[in-house]
């Protein structure tokens, strides 16, 4: 995994908590750590909770091979023998969600070892760029999703996107340190995956007026 993209994931929770941290009660460590536990916590509690689906599966398939026809025919006291599933869209739902939880998982355990690296990591001094940075540009950064944001009041956006928003044009204007197309599209892929059905197209719109207006290449 890229150390930039971990940094950028770390950072959309780090976000979530700036407004409630006062600038004499800042200790980044001690936000990092808390992000990284914030994190891994929402893995362990999405694993936690797919675990009915599981078994949910397995009944589904157990039944299914006990009153298959073929079984049925069978002498009670014998086994009942492996018999073809169908794979119905209700369970292709419960795979994919089972699929999406997984790739989360391992996503927040690579995050949390690549975060405890050294002190120096490329993580830890991408995530101090960005929210410092943010710090001393935030007005104008938010004053940019205000300006393109038509028929939104920013306070009222979705918290996620905004972060998501915050975060993208700190990079695209103030830390100029990653290839346009990289910081957007990764932005997007944040949005849709932590935010709405919306949010990816959404944040896609106004982060490339913003590519626009600023004249950046």
């Amino acid at each position: 995994m890229q150390a930039r993209r971990a940094a950028r994931e770390l950072a959309l929770i780090l976000f979530s908590q700036l407004d409630t941290i006062q600038d004499n009660k800042w200790n980044f460590q001690d936000i990092i750590l808390k992000s990284v536990r914030t994190l891994t916590n929402n893995s362990a509690d999405e694993l936690n909770s797919v675990t009915n689906s599981i078994l949910e599966i397995k009944e589904y398939i157990r039944e299914y091979e006990a009153n298959h026809p073929d079984n049925l025919e069978r002498p009670i006291d014998v086994s009942d023998m492996p018999v073809p599933v169908p794979m119905t869209s209700d369970m292709q739902n419960k795979l994919d969600e089972l699929l999406n939880i997984a790739e989360k998982a391992m996503l927040a355990i690579e995050i949390a070892e690549m975060a405890a690296l050294e002190e120096n990591s490329e993580v830890k001094n991408y995530i101090v760029k960005i929210t410092n940075e943010y710090k001393k540009h935030k007005e104008d950064i938010d004053e940019q999703i205000k300006k393109f944001a038509l028929g939104w009041d920013i306070n009222r956006l979705v918290k996620m996107d905004k972060d998501i928003l915050r975060i993208a044009i700190c990079e695209l204007l103030y830390v100029n340190d990653a290839p346009l197309k990289v910081v957007i599209d990764e932005a997007v892929e944040l949005a849709k995956k932590y935010s709405t059905e919306d949010s990816g197209a959404f944040v896609n719109g106004i982060l490339g007026k913003v590519v626009i207006e600023n004249n950046l290449k």
